[in-house]
């Protein structure tokens, strides 16, 4: 059956249940995961995506910041709440997806964006987020299958990762060296992770690594369309398990004219499982 998953940060669940409404009706995804939902447990709005069909749910929230979601028509056959770098800031949870005898793992994260400041010495948000990428890739690498093994199991990491790892994935490689989200050291400890289990860009399966990509545009540019300053900082990652099973994927611009818009934009790709 074909699967398609959607990642996006939301910027508050609440504050833009209309848009999620909106984007769940015209693009019908079969599972959304959502970061930034900003919201605790016991206030996220559950009522808004029941309507809509999507029966399971997994969230795991706080007030204010960070916080992530999975709404799925597909059931859960299990369900897992993580915590990295001895922290509970709602960053990462896990979601066994119904597709088979053999389920989909599905990981949401929301890794730490580093604050403004490159040098982990004198910025303890920058550390953090370093840290929370070496802790995830020896916990997928402790995953990974042994040496002469077959491909493994079938699993989707998603998510809004904070780095924006390729000279394309940016408006200007030279002028953002030196900015969080696509400095050296960033970039290197991303592509550690997407060693660790030999995980697949599925975007860039079907977009060229010389061509610009992004899903991400500050809400300091006015125009964000004419000056098309962004950055990719949504992924969507994939064993080899399924690396037969890729079959489409899209970035929803549009949402960010939306009303009440998030600076980010939906990301999906869809599996033949």
């Amino acid at each position: 059956m074909p699967l398609t998953i959607a990642t996006w940060n939301i910027n508050s669940v609440r504050l833009r249940i209309l848009n999620v409404q909106r984007f769940l009706k015209e693009e019908k995804p079969d599972v959304l995961c959502l970061q930034e939902t900003k919201c605790p447990d016991d206030l996220f709005p559950h009522a808004a995506f029941e309507e809509l069909g999507y029966g399971h749910r997994l969230v795991h929230g706080m007030k204010g910041y960070n916080g992530v979601a999975i709404v799925s028509r597909v059931p859960f056959t299990g369900t897992a709440i993580h915590h990295r770098c001895g922290k509970e800031d709602c960053r990462h949870i896990r979601a066994w997806l119904d597709a088979g005898d053999d389920p989909v793992v599905l990981d949401n994260l929301y890794i730490p964006s580093g604050g403004d400041i490159p040098d982990p010495k004198q910025n303890v948000k920058f550390a953090h987020k370093l840290d929370f990428y070496r802790e995830i890739a020896d916990w997928f690498g402790a995953a990974a299958p042994k040496a002469g093994a077959r491909k493994g199991r079938r699993a989707i990491a998603v998510g809004d990762l904070n780095v924006a790892p390729l000279e394309h994935d940016v408006w200007s490689h030279k002028q953002l060296l030196d900015v969080v989200s696509h400095t050296p050291v960033e970039v290197e400890l991303f592509g550690r992770m997407v060693k660790s289990r030999d995980w697949i860009d599925v975007p860039r399966r079907f977009v060229p690594d010389d061509q610009k990509l992004y899903s991400w545009w500050s809400y300091r540019n006015l125009d964000w369309r004419k000056s098309n300053r962004g950055r990719r900082l949504d992924h969507i990652l994939a064993t080899p398990a399924l690396e037969s099973a890729i079959t489409a994927y899209r970035i929803v611009k549009d949402t960010r004219d939306w009303d009440k818009a998030s600076d980010h934009v939906p990301v999906l790709a869809t599996f033949a499982v």
